[in-house]
């Protein structure tokens, strides 16, 4: 964590100095967000890092949320924590899923029999666990990041959204009506440049677009609980997988704080019109429905703390912004929508609120990009281009995982294909197997070869590395925060250590002149829109730091102050080195283009300058 750069300053340092003063007038917002669940949470904490974006966040509630329903967080979450700051709060309190018990039935003798038990993630997919913590903790730190900002942003509970309209004002076309939940005569009107609508499945938002959710329901009852109980079950504190011959299944959820564990349980399939409503399900149901799936295992519980029952339903929008796909081109989206409000599905898989936070974080830095002046607005057409697709991926993998665990099996065979399903499919639920495909933003991955290991389109993937600096054993990847600046990922090829005529030195010079020069504010700092960092193929302990080009040693800040922290060398302690680690040339190097949500826009040669021109060219303004 750097601090002091414009001065000595004691204190909490992840408090932001000073209060940004509001640039739009009264009444009016840069962004509105409506809803305070995990999506519109981390798209305000995203804009929160920046002084000059006025932001809004409404709930309709009357304070934020006390208990949550979503409690599994994917690695690739927990990377994206990484860069919002409280990753170590969360590692800290929550349960960590080590490993998996799959559990089938067995003879007349043992009805339920232990077929498996294996490791939940394989090794090296992420330097962050599969983790479960309330719903609620995540949204704490992300409503204290939001406090800590310059904008000290607090969310503006207790509205609800009754109207939505786009008008012709040119600078804040939008027109939000709300309606005070304390006292229904009251409302509110703001209005806004733009509007994301993260409120849920019953989206407002959504509605105000013409849109809606379509798909199918599965027509399956489950029923969810967190309690506290007594069990002679040996794999309580595992996650694991109970396909009973006859009884239904179980899914078993071990809870942060070492006691509790949340239970979903497969009860009878819906007929009909019938709604989950109608069975008038009760706590005391589906504890005896639990007992029946584990016999002959008991099930003594003490206390339930939360339960709900529910219908499986998958279903996506149509679109996630206001511009329908003939009109795309011809206007500017100006209200979206994320999370619950364009895409549903079962909770068993363990991705909705991972998908929800993903879908803000590739729009909050785009957003910002624009209202910046930094982008032109074609660049938002590519959020709902970049996460329909993420969406209808999630809507095909959650049937058949679905469909998978609410088989009854006949035999070992059928029993095994849930467990075979869900080891193919285990980097996907850890959130790292999304893929972006060619378009404005990702590369064609032509020059692949160079970084193997850094797929084009897909999340940078960290490693071990030493930062020269101060000897440092860190994870590349935690260099890369939320603050929305480019990341350019310089590797060294063999022999280059930044002497004057070698590719890294000729690449800074080619930079500060070529992109940093035409996109930079000359009154910023140098790395204030592209991050440079490179990566040597020497020991840290034979590098000369002094020796570096000047653009990674740069002078920032009011009393120019040098950043040591732009370069690194090989963590080469038990076989950790990045370049065999991620497939790099050792030969040729290789420059990684890093968008501001962690994802690999280009893999290019060091010396391909004119296709990093042409790349940035194609959505960004000149300084």
């Amino acid at each position: 964590m750097q601090y002091h750069l414009n001065g000595f300053r004691t204190g909490d340092p992840a408090i932001a100095n000073g209060i940004a003063r509001d640039t739009a007038p009264r009444g009016k917002v840069d962004v509105l967000i409506v809803g305070c669940g995990p999506a519109g949470l981390t798209l305000a904490a995203q804009l929160s890092a920046f002084p000059e974006i006025v932001t809004m966040i409404t709930d309709r509630k009357t304070g934020p949320l006390e208990v949550g329903q979503a409690d599994g967080i994917a690695c690739r979450s927990v990377e994206m924590f990484e860069a919002f700051g409280f990753a170590e709060k969360v590692l800290k309190e929550s349960y960590w899923v080590n490993e998996v018990a799959f559990w089938r039935p067995g003879s007349d003798d043992t009805p339920l029999v232990r077929a498996d038990r294996i490791q939940d993630v394989e090794d090296d997919l992420s330097e962050m666990p599969h983790v479960i913590l309330n719903q609620a903790r995540v949204h704490d730190f992300y409503l204290e990041m939001m406090r800590n900002s310059s904008r000290r942003l607090e969310p503006a509970y207790g509205r609800e959204l009754v109207d939505l309209k786009t008008t012709d004002d040119p600078d804040y076309p939008i027109l939000a009506t709300f309606r005070d939940s304390g006292d229904a005569g009251r409302t509110e009107i703001i209005r806004a440049r733009y509007v994301v609508g993260c409120d849920g499945a019953r989206s407002t938002v959504r509605r105000s677009m013409g849109y809606e959710l379509k798909g199918e329901a599965a027509r399956q009852l489950w029923g969810v609980m967190d309690v506290l109980a007594v069990t002679d079950f040996p794999d309580i504190r595992l996650k694991a997988a109970i396909q009973s011959a006859k009884d239904g299944s179980i899914l078993i959820i071990p809870r942060e704080g070492g006691y509790m564990v949340r239970l979903y349980i497969e009860l009878d399939a819906l007929h009909g019109d019938e709604r989950a409503s109608d069975r008038n399900v009760t706590s005391d149901m589906l504890i005896e429905k639990a007992g029946k799936i584990l016999a002959p295992y008991s099930l003594d519980v003490k206390e339930v703390a939360w339960w709900s029952a529910y219908e499986i339903g998958q279903r996506v929008c149509d679109g996630f912004d206001d511009v329908p796909e003939d009109a795309r081109g011809a206007r500017m989206p100006r209200i979206f929508i994320a999370g619950d409000a364009c895409h549903t599905h079962s909770p068993k898989a363990g991705q909705g609120m991972n998908v929800s936070m993903a879908d803000t974080f590739n729009l909050g830095w785009k957003l910002a990009a624009v209202l910046r002046g930094q982008s032109t607005p074609a660049l938002l057409d590519t959020y709902s281009e970049e996460r329909r697709a993420k969406a209808k991926e999630l809507i095909d993998f959650d049937k058949d995982m679905a469909r998978l665990f609410s088989a009854k099996p006949k035999n070992a065979t059928e029993a095994a294909q849930f467990q075979s399903y869900f080891k193919r499919h285990g980097r996907y639920t850890a959130g790292v197997e999304t893929k972006y495909a060619p378009s404005l933003l990702t590369g064609s991955g032509a020059y692949q070869t160079l970084a193997t290991g850094f797929r084009t389109g897909m999340r940078f993937h960290s490693a071990p590395v030493i930062r020269l600096g101060d000897a440092k054993p860190m994870h590349l990847g935690h260099t890369l925060k939320a603050d929305g600046r480019w990341r350019l990922i310089a590797f060294a090829a063999q022999g280059d250590t930044g002497q004057p005529d070698m590719d890294i030195a000729e690449l800074c010079r080619f930079l500060t002149a070529g992109p940093i020069a035409r996109f930079t504010p000359a009154t910023a700092d140098v790395d204030s829109v592209f991050d440079l960092r490179a990566v040597f193929q020497a020991s840290h302990r034979d590098m000369v730091v002094e020796a570096l080009p000047a653009l990674l040693l740069p002078r920032k800040g009011k009393y120019g102050l040098v950043d040591y922290e732009k370069a690194f060398c090989p963590d080469l302690r038990n076989g950790n080195d990045i370049f065999d680690l991620r497939g790099i040339d050792r030969q040729q190097g290789a420059l990684l283009v890093v968008r501001p949500d962690q994802y690999v826009a280009q893999v290019l040669p060091l010396k391909a300058y004119d296709e990093i021109m042409a790349y940035f060219d194609g959505f960004m303004i000149p300084a």
